[in-house]
């Protein structure tokens, strides 16, 4: 049977619904009629009632209905089921036949009207032959009529019609012509179903009213016959319960049929149709288990019915058409809101319709050569005098026979002639592939991809072909799928020479080659002599199992590819392949000198059998003018080769420049030349240091393995290629300078002092240092007032005055012979008290030579003086030092405040009945901070601080000293925060940490707050907020912090942004808050508990 044979009927696959035929609808002339058949049929809702409605002249022909059986004695079917016996009932017998007439109660002619009504009623009577079709009549009306009993001449009128028509009361229907003109249509159409439903159930008992007469010896056909007509009239009664189960019963009866060769084909095509009806009806009522259970009991009773042998693609296309529809009914039934799962879903059903196709192909082509010798019967068994067959599933030439007797005829050419349609096998493979994906079943997706490739091939589509190939071999590559990835490589590259596509061609050989194929060593010789033809620009030779008429076909296209000029040139980019040629770069080391020649290596390795020969190599740096440097090339007719699984190196060498220094050289790419410019050049390009697309996972493996059997591998002479790991950055970094600097000074500096510092340069060079300079004074970076009161000066002879700088850059010192030093002295004066920080800088120039070649280095060298940090809001610490050499007694202190004021209620002295020896030191620390009335001026005075002091033992009186504290400069702060946290945390314990975020502006501030994350904690709580804090007010964010390891650790960083205040950072916002806090560990008693 053909394939479109093998569609099911579209009268089974639709839903059954009621027939109801109108008649005496002017739908084209007459506006009134043609909306009141729009009523009926646009816009039809979900909820109206399940009709089909037709409009139909009112003497048409309806079929004739046949003459009763009185008796089934001497009858024998010819088949079970008649190809038109859905659709007659369908659409061509209606259950009710409406006649619409224009007829009002007052209507002046009333008499005349009535006769031609009822004239017209008989003609629809005698067009339905005996038919038990029910007939109706509505009445078309202008005026809405009054309630029932209230209007006598309508209830008079309406009698006498329908004694004039021969009709009941309820089929006598008005339908006034006003504006609610659909809700009468709704009213009418139910009418009109209930009339609908009693047809059909007369009908059910008429078919059931048979089966007294028959016998299971010769009305078996019968039987399945009648339970399917009821199953199908149940079903345009809308009565889907025992429609089913009629279906069940038809099904369980066209298995007890006795099957042979000349009825196996009906008989499969009725339990195919049964099947439909079965499963569409369990997928209706919500179970989908009961559908998936009955079809697989229909493929299990049918897959074995195969009949003749000659005929088993026939049955492979039943089979196919089986699992197809089934899965089109589960793909319907999920749209319509069932869910499917991963393991059950309408993907696995169209794939194995596929997978019948494929047999039913193959089968096909074997049947084909088996009989090729024998010619097409004539005439031709396929055409018959009907055009169609009388009953489903038999043959054209054998129509109505049931006996077991006679041949089966030669059916096999004209069944075959759409037996090989590869368009049929994709379409599946394509719906379970996105079927698949819907599911996420990503092996499924690739594996029939494959299949869909391959069917491409057969086709002779050859670019379809290799574009599903090459997207699925990219999965195989990641999952290393060797086996199935080389037989997808071998389709692809038979394509890739059928296509003559040069580039594809030769990266699928490389491929092949690679250590990632399992071909044998016979065929990747092979394989490698027929890529030296095309680095050599001639024609390869054909790839086994190729189809001969193609080959011609392809070398002519290679011929033409081949005399092309100026597309000699191929780039592969291979990381994302497995080319026979492996490629590992690394640096010597991940840091090199200026004034040291920088070492790189490129290891090369093939993995295929035969010895190959490469023209040049090429590696590219981040920066380019390091290029020429790293370039490999063969000399003349000397080529360089690659032995086989062995590993070679090849070294290059070049001098970094000074302005690099401090910057990193990273390997961009290396590209390795196959042919030359005679023939046709290849050039393998990796990306970075090398690496393909089974490097990663090779080198995870190659760790793994290293520290398991490190000290085997140690004893190795020469390190093996897994060993090898990439390097493919360095950094420049500047030359270790030969200088000794020393300080010599006596600390601390007293204020207004010309302090003087002595600097020692002493040059340990092997050659001339030139232009050094020194660089000394305040180092950069520290509290702005600080440079305004410290003055540098290298003249020891004059006071610094305000004129002095607070760093002097660039002192020349001439030059250094080697071993020559050189002393230098500069002066300091410190207007104010405080720590500071200074910087001595020496710089200089020398001459190196590095690999022959002169570079000049600039060298630096560092020595800090001291190193004090103090923040605000500030604490003010007071160092009362005793330089007397007599003891003394410290009585009391004081602070007088100016500006500030002290966040304690009351100062008391922290220093007071206190001995100082000689030397010793007394300190105070008074917390201190500065009233919002102040903030706006830059520089306060903080006040003055005085103590009482007398000699230990002595009754001299208490000499009082004041020392006049030094001004701060105020920032202003438009938002104050601070944490409230425990003094220390314990691992593992939930440590609570409250910030208090305060805007002190007379604006509505937004604070954006971030929580970074950190190694050492987990934490809960928002990681991201926006807040907006009123004038004045305060908001808190409460975090639980979890510290995850112990000892002092660093608080996860929380960043704040104020988007209306420009002037203010991240950082000044976080002074205030804790950046670390000590973690203890677990103590071991509430380890053993837990």
């Amino acid at each position: 049977m053909a394939a479109s044979q093998w569609e099911l009927p579209p009268e089974l696959c639709c839903r059954p619904m009621a027939f109801v035929a109108l008649t005496g609808l002017d739908v084209v002339y007459n506006a009134v009629h043609r909306a009141i058949w729009d009523a009926f049929c646009a816009n039809r809702r979900a909820d109206r009632v399940p009709i089909s409605f037709k409009v139909l002249p009112g003497d048409h022909e309806y079929p004739k209905c046949r003459t009763k059986r009185t008796s089934y004695e001497w009858y024998i079917p010819k088949g079970i089921l008649k190809t038109g016996w859905m659709n007659k009932h369908l659409n061509l017998v209606p259950a009710l036949v409406v006649l619409f007439y224009e007829l009002d109660w007052d209507d002046p002619q009333w008499k005349e009207k009535q006769s031609e009504c009822a004239t017209k009623v008989e003609i629809v009577r005698t067009s339905l032959q005996g038919r038990n079709t029910k007939v109706a009549v509505v009445l078309i009306q202008k005026k809405t009529p009054l309630p029932p009993g209230e209007d006598l001449v309508a209830s008079e009128r309406a009698a006498a019609l329908c004694t004039a028509c021969d009709l009941s009361g309820k089929s006598l229907f008005v339908l006034p012509h006003t504006d609610h003109l659909v809700g009468y249509i709704i009213r009418l159409e139910n009418a009109f179903y209930e009339h609908a439903q009693t047809y059909y159930y007369t009908e059910i008992r008429r078919v059931k009213s048979h089966k007294e007469f028959l016998n299971k010896t010769t009305h078996q056909l019968l039987f399945v016959r009648h339970q399917f007509k009821i199953g199908f009239f149940s079903e345009l009664k809308q009565d889907t319960q025992n429609a089913l189960k009629y279906y069940r019963t038809a099904y369980s009866l066209v298995h007890e049929l006795r099957a042979h060769e000349t009825n196996m084909l009906e008989i499969k095509t009725l339990a195919g149709f049964i099947n439909y009806k079965i499963c569409r009806l369990c997928f209706q009522h919500n179970t989908p288990l009961d559908a998936i259970a009955q079809f697989r009991k229909h493929i299990d009773q049918c897959k074995k019915k195969i009949g003749s042998a000659e005929l088993a693609f026939e049955h492979a296309a039943w089979m196919s058409k089986q699992f197809q529809s089934f899965g089109e009914l589960f793909d319907e039934a999920i749209k319509l809101g069932l869910t499917a799962i991963q393991t059950q879903n309408p993907g696995f059903y169209y794939q194995q319709a596929a997978c019948y196709s494929q047999d039913r192909k193959q089968q096909a082509l074997t049947l084909c050569q088996v009989s090729a010798g024998a010619s097409y019967p004539s005439p031709d068994p396929l055409d018959t005098q009907s055009g169609g067959l009388d009953f489903y599933g038999q043959r054209h030439w054998r129509q109505g026979h049931q006996s077991k007797d006679g041949d089966p005829g030669p059916a096999d050419e004209g069944e075959r002639r759409s037996s090989l349609g590869r368009e049929l096998i994709i379409a599946l493979l394509s719906n379970a592939v996105a079927q698949f994906k819907k599911y996420k079943c990503p092996r499924m997706k690739s594996h029939l991809m494959v299949q869909m490739g391959e069917e491409y091939y057969h086709a002779k589509d050859y670019t379809k072909a290799l574009k599903l190939l090459d997207y699925v071999m990219c999965d195989y590559r990641t999952e290393r799928w060797w086996a199935l990835l080389t037989a997808i490589l071998t389709t692809a590259l038979r394509c890739a020479f059928l296509m003559a596509s040069v580039k594809d061609y030769t990266v699928y050989c490389m491929e092949l080659l690679g250590r990632a194929s399992t071909l044998k060593d016979e065929h990747k010789a092979r394989i490698e002599k027929n890529l030296l033809r095309v680095l050599q620009n001639q024609v390869p030779d054909p790839e086994p199992d190729c189809d001969p008429a193609s080959v011609g076909a392809a070398r002519t296209l290679w011929n033409d590819r081949m005399a092309l000029s100026g597309s000699n040139e191929l780039t592969v980019e291979v990381q994302d392949y497995i080319p026979f040629i492996q490629c590992k770069g690394r640096f010597q080391s991940p840091s090199f000198h200026v004034d040291q020649p920088i070492l790189l290596q490129v290891f090369l390795r093939a993995d295929c059998p035969q010895p190959v020969a490469f023209s040049k190599l090429a590696v590219s740096l981040s920066n380019q003018e390091y290029n020429q440097w790293c370039v490999a090339e063969a000399s003349g007719s000397d080529s360089m080769t690659l032995l086989p699984g062995k590993t070679r190196s090849f070294s290059f060498s070049f001098v970094a420049k000074t302005e690099d220094v401090g910057k990193k050289i990273e390997v961009t790419g290396v590209e390795l030349m196959l042919g030359a410019a005679a023939g046709r050049c290849v050039f393998l390009s990796w990306r970075g240091a090398g690496g393909d697309a089974a490097s990663a996972h090779e080198a995870l493996q190659a760790s793994r393995s290293s520290r398991r059997w490190g000290r085997g591998l140690e004893a190795r002479q020469e390190p093996s290629w897994d060993s090898l790991s990439l390097q493919p950055s360095t950094m420049i970094i500047s030359r270790v300078p030969r200088i000794s600097v020393q300080l010599s000074h006596q600390p601390p500096a007293l204020t207004n002092e010309l302090y003087r510092i002595g600097i020692s340069v002493r040059s340990e060079e092997d050659a001339t240092a030139r232009d050094v300079t020194l660089t000394a004074g305040l180092k950069p970076g520290q509290d702005a007032g600080l440079s305004q009161t410290t003055q540098v000066t290298l003249d020891g002879s004059v006071v610094c005055d305000d004129s002095c700088p607070s760093l002097i850059p660039d002192i020349p010192l001439g030059t250094l012979e080697p071993g020559q030093r050189l002393d230098r002295c500069v002066y300091v004066t410190c207007v104010s008290t405080g720590p500071r920080v200074f910087l001595f800088h020496v710089a200089y120039s020398v001459d190196t030579s590095v690999d022959g070649r002169r570079i000049v280095c600039r060298c630096h060298k560092f020595e800090p003086l001291d190193r004090v940090a103090v923040d605000v809001p500030f604490l003010l610490m007071t160092d009362v030092q005793s330089s007397s050499p007599w003891p003394l007694l410290l009585s009391s202190s004081s602070l007088t405040l100016l500006a500030m004021s002290s966040t304690s209620a009351q100062l008391q002295s922290q220093v007071q009945d206190v001995v100082l020896e000689t030397g010793e030191c007394a300190s105070e620390c008074f917390s201190l901070r500065c009233p919002a009335h102040n903030s706006s001026s830059n520089a306060v005075a903080t006040g003055q601080y005085l103590i009482s002091w007398r000699r230990y033992r002595a009754d001299s009186p208490l000499i009082q000293t004041t020392v006049t504290l030094p001004h701060v400069i105020l920032e202003p702060v438009p938002v104050y925060i601070h944490a409230d946290l425990p003094s220390f945390g314990r691992v593992r314990e939930s440590l609570p940490v409250r910030y208090h975020i305060e805007n002190r502006t007379a604006l509505v501030q937004e604070v954006e707050m971030a929580v970074e994350p950190s190694d050492a904690f987990m934490f809960s709580g928002l990681k991201q907020v926006r807040l907006r804090i009123l004038p004045g007010s305060e908001q808190q964010m409460l975090y639980n912090y979890y510290p995850l390891m112990a000892g002092y650790q660093t608080l996860p960083q929380l960043n704040i942004s104020l988007p209306r205040c420009q002037t203010s950072n991240s950082q000044a916002l976080r002074r205030f808050l804790p950046q670390r806090i000590f973690v203890k560990a677990v103590r071991l008693n509430d380890t053993s508990t837990k």
